[in-house]
């Protein structure tokens, strides 16, 4: 039985986490473009909320589940919680923008034009471009039946008019206005550069089409232009269980997502009665599921006025991922691999040696097999290409492909493709489970005989976000940790069970075990009057027997620190259940993404990496890995990871029982900012190394 005043809605806190975000945008120390990205980015990450979390809700309600989640909250009660919170949010982030962002952006130069100000020149010039192109482009839809409404595309914008009924003089003309839907899709309409003196000025789309829609109907009389944007539900499954073809039935769900049913409607607060009640009732949607904005809806869209050039000064300092010392160019990565493990630290370090240990391993010709795992790739993935280079050249490559990592389906059903046709033997991950798990492992022949090196990861294999999100890669030919990941492998290519590994754990069996058996060590320990110290690092925190054994070693006395991005449902500091538990969330330049443990053990450090986070569904549901870190330097390096976060008083957020949030004090002394002392380090390591090889005079003597 679980205690649902333990635990904090899981819903509810991860709008919490999205506030944390917006929080940078409202903070006028971040610089103005950054300002604008975290606006984006609050807003793409609410999208992907509402398509999947709410979308999953609405479902449970459909299907009359009347199940509570472990904090005690039924579906319907969650979806009132969230549509209140959201409300609220929305209302701060339209603040955010229209009274603070928007006008600095004018006074550097970026200025969106309303079209009733536009100077006789720009309106010439929208004219033009809308008899030009506008017109050409965009198709205006009747409604003639509601139950034949148009397929809008989720996440893009329309503009809904209003048309005065055919017959006015009857006598419920109120009721009989007619309507039709002009759907912006994916064209490049939607920011409108026009000639100005200075600077950057832009019209919207939307704005245009409002301005001009009689163009669209000669001889009828407009009501009323409204701009809006909907977004559908993609929390739908794939049937694994019918023995149907996996890479068909996930293109199958791609095609289902663009009708689903809606689950929000944004739409201008210029919004007529009418309109709003035809729309409503045109998607089945309640008041609840309707945002009413002030200003322009898809806020994601404004990353693309954050990328304009010649504004860097209002940007972040570019950083350069520092060259990782031991990696030295001309010398074999297998080579730099053998003489000791290697512990990268990304985006402070760079991710090119991890891209180069699989291309040389399809280069080499003593390399016999690779085998590795794939779930969301770059678009010209130079990983992939490396795979498909060693397949050619001979190589026994094995890639597990997740057709169901999350909106990166349609492209992950390409490359399954393209790396079938290349003679890679691709699996499609494991019937009922996500392989979100990242390794790769390859078998080299050697003068002492065969070695496997392996990489283990808390990120994807994807060397564009490896510049954006904190992430740990382990590189080792270790030798057990070899026999593990081929068993690993092995099990989930073919068809034997997961099992007990000599050294790594996995989800959905031994992970979750694993970690409840070293957080028992530590509660043991302080039963015992000895000392217990548990530190780490995840992205979400979910899981209840996780948290109840957390709890228990709380009062036992074991010092938990916790540093938690997004959902906690954790509720830390309450006095006999979690006094001895501290939770920071830090929100910051690059996204926090390492999963990290140290267990205090007696002295006897237990470090280990995952691709996991402590939910539920990563447990339960998905293949995970749980990996020790053996090396000695290694350890104190990820540790030196976890303190330094842990001492952020400028980022961090410290995550209180109600499952809010405090700021650090104003003015902290010494101030400490996480990501900025990571940077410092990741340099002067860099420049230390460089300086030393300068020192070093390697005498040259003849063959």
């Amino acid at each position: 039985m679980i205690d649902s005043q333990l635990f904090v809605n899981r819903e509810l806190s991860w709008l919490e986490f999205n506030q944390r975000v917006l929080d940078e945008a409202a903070d006028p120390a971040v610089p103005l473009l950054e300002r604008l990205r975290f606006l984006a980015i609050t807003a793409s990450n609410l999208d992907e909320f509402f398509m999947v979390r709410v979308g999953s809700l609405r479902t449970a309600i459909r299907r009359n589940d009347t199940g509570v989640d472990p904090s005690g909250m039924s579906a319907v009660e969650q979806l009132e919680a969230v549509s209140e919170r959201v409300h609220a949010m929305v209302r701060h982030m339209y603040h955010i923008f229209l009274d603070q962002v928007e006008p600095e952006l004018t006074r550097i130069g970026i200025k969106r034009r309303h079209v009733t100000e536009l100077t006789q020149q720009q309106q010439d010039f929208v004219e033009q471009l809308f008899e030009e192109v506008i017109s050409a482009v965009l198709t205006p839809i009747a409604v003639h039946d509601p139950e034949r409404f148009p397929l809008l595309m989720g996440r893009t914008i329309n503009v809904a008019v209003q048309l005065a009924p055919a017959n006015p003089a009857g006598e419920d003309a109120a009721d009989s206005y007619r309507y039709a839907i002009i759907p912006l899709g994916r064209s490049d309409l939607r920011f409108i550069t026009i000639p100005s003196e200075g600077g950057h000025e832009f019209v919207l789309g939307e704005d245009v089409i409002a301005l001009l829609v009689q163009r669209f109907f000669p001889g009828e009389t407009i009501v009323s232009t409204v701009p809006f944007r909907i977004t559908r539900n993609a929390d739908l499954t794939v049937r694994e269980d019918d023995g149907a073809d996996l890479l068909a039935e996930m293109e199958d769900v791609l095609e289902e997502r663009k009708d689903s049913f809606c689950v929000r409607l944004e739409i201008s607060d210029h919004v007529t009665v009418a309109m709003l009640a035809f729309l409503k009732n045109l998607l089945r949607i309640k008041n609840r599921d309707v945002y009413v904005l002030p200003g322009p809806a898809g806020f994601g869209d404004l990353t693309r006025l954050a990328d304009l050039p010649g504004h860097e000064q209002h940007l972040y300092p570019t950083w350069t991922a520092c060259a990782p010392v031991g990696f030295e160019p001309g010398v074999s990565i297998f080579e730099t691999i053998r003489e000791k493990d290697r512990l990268l630290y990304h985006p402070y370090e760079s991710f090119q040696p991890v891209v180069r240990l699989v291309e040389e391993a399809a280069a080499d010709p003593d390399v016999l097999a690779i085998k590795q795992t794939l779930y969301r790739t770059s678009r010209n993935s130079p990983i992939v290409e490396a795979l498909i280079t060693a397949a050619e050249k001979g190589k026994n490559v094995t890639a597990i492909v997740e057709l169901k990592a999350r909106f990166d389906e349609a492209r992950n059903i390409e490359w399954a493709k393209q790396l079938e046709l290349a003679g890679v033997q691709v699996i499609y991950g494991v019937r009922g489970l996500k392989t979100h798990a990242k390794a790769c492992m390859i078998v080299r022949r050697e003068p002492d005989g065969f070695r496997r090196y392996c990489h283990f990861g808390t990120g994807n294999y994807n060397e564009v976000t490896a510049g954006l999100y904190t992430d740990l890669s382990y590189m080792t030919c270790n030798e057990d940790l070899g026999n593990d990941a081929v068993a690993w492998f092995n099990a989930v290519t073919g068809y034997s069970q997961l099992q007990q590994f000599e050294h790594i754990s996995s989800a959905p069996i031994g992970l979750r075990e694993r970690l409840l058996e070293l957080i028992q060590f530590e509660t043991d320990r302080c039963r015992n009057n000895a000392e217990g110290m548990i530190t780490a690092k995840v992205n979400s925190l979910v899981d209840p027997r996780l948290i109840q054994a957390l709890y228990k070693a709380s009062q036992a006395g074991v010092k938990i620190r916790l540093n938690v991005r997004g959902i906690c449902c954790l509720k830390p500091g309450v006095p006999g259940l979690s006094d001895n538990i501290e939770v920071i969330s830090i929100i910051d330049r690059f996204l926090e993404h390492a999963r990290v443990f140290h267990f205090l053990h007696g002295g006897n450090d237990q470090v280990l990496m995952s691709s996991a986070d402590l939910m539920p569904r990563n447990l339960d549901r998905r293949i995970e890995l749980l990996v020790p870190i053996l090396d000695d330097d290694c350890q104190q390096k990820a540790i030196s990871m976890l303190k330094n976060c842990l001492r952020d008083n400028v980022k961090a957020r410290r995550i209180t029982a109600t499952g809010g949030y405090k700021p650090p004090a104003p003015d902290s002394v010494p101030a400490h900012r996480s990501q900025t002392a990571a940077q410092k380090l990741a340099k002067e390591t860099e420049e230390n190394a460089f300086e030393a090889k300068r020192r070093m005079f390697v005498p040259q003597t003849p063959n």
